[in-house]
């Protein structure tokens, strides 16, 4: 387990104008209720699931689909899938060099989240599955696989790789600390995009951060 835990949520660019103009991301079940803005990626069946199947044990009633997810690494499984762009479920085929890392720090994020009364739980396998544990006390980030979650070669660990972090309805975008794309060409991109934003986290190339 590191000693600084992050948060890594992974967007395609063509959302990001969106984000700045609500000044949150928000959860799958919010963006439901507005009309699409940019590129939609993942897998609509998961998705479905997250929203209309899928609780919480430990807020009961709360659906993952009513939350923003984060992963606990970079470099994850799905973006794996995006770079392979073969996945029969997966109708996004534009690769990953348009998909950006938007990096958060967990501790701040928990505090913001208590202070403004939304839920939060982290997962120790992918939320989408039928199979996982959730868990709402710090002390028990132990109990992830932190070996499969901050692995380079996860072949057969996918699931516990795929530890979620989900906090209810919005996540604020004054707490992204930093966002990571593929190269310098896509940095200027998101820096040109973030050019009236009033709140601008520095943009970085992050190549080992993609397949």
């Amino acid at each position: 387990m590191p000693k600084v835990v992050k948060l890594y949520h992974i967007i395609h660019i063509s959302k990001l104008s969106a984000i700045l103009a609500e000044n949150h991301l928000i959860s799958d079940a919010e963006v439901q209720r507005r009309v699409p803005v940019g590129e939609t990626i993942g897998m609509k069946e998961i998705k479905r699931r997250r929203l209309e199947e899928l609780t919480l044990s430990s807020h009961p009633g709360l659906h993952v689909g009513e939350c923003v997810p984060f992963y606990f690494c970079p470099r994850s499984v799905m973006l794996y899938m995006f770079h392979m762009r073969n996945h029969p479920d997966i109708e996004y085929k534009g690769g990953q060099e348009p998909i950006l890392h938007l990096m958060a720090d967990f501790n701040r994020t928990v505090e913001w989240a208590n202070q403004h009364g939304l839920r939060w739980a982290f997962t120790n396998s992918n939320a989408g599955s039928r199979y996982f544990d959730d868990f709402t006390d710090v002390n028990d980030l132990n109990k992830l696989d932190w070996d499969a979650i901050l692995s380079t070669r996860w072949s057969g660990h996918q699931d516990k790789k795929q530890a979620e972090f989900l906090i209810e309805n919005r996540f604020p975008w004054e707490l992204v600390e930093g966002i990571g794309v593929c190269s310098f060409e896509w940095r200027d991109k998101v820096n040109q995009m973030l050019a009236g934003s009033s709140y601008k986290p520095p943009v970085k190339p992050k190549p080992e951060w993609y397949y």
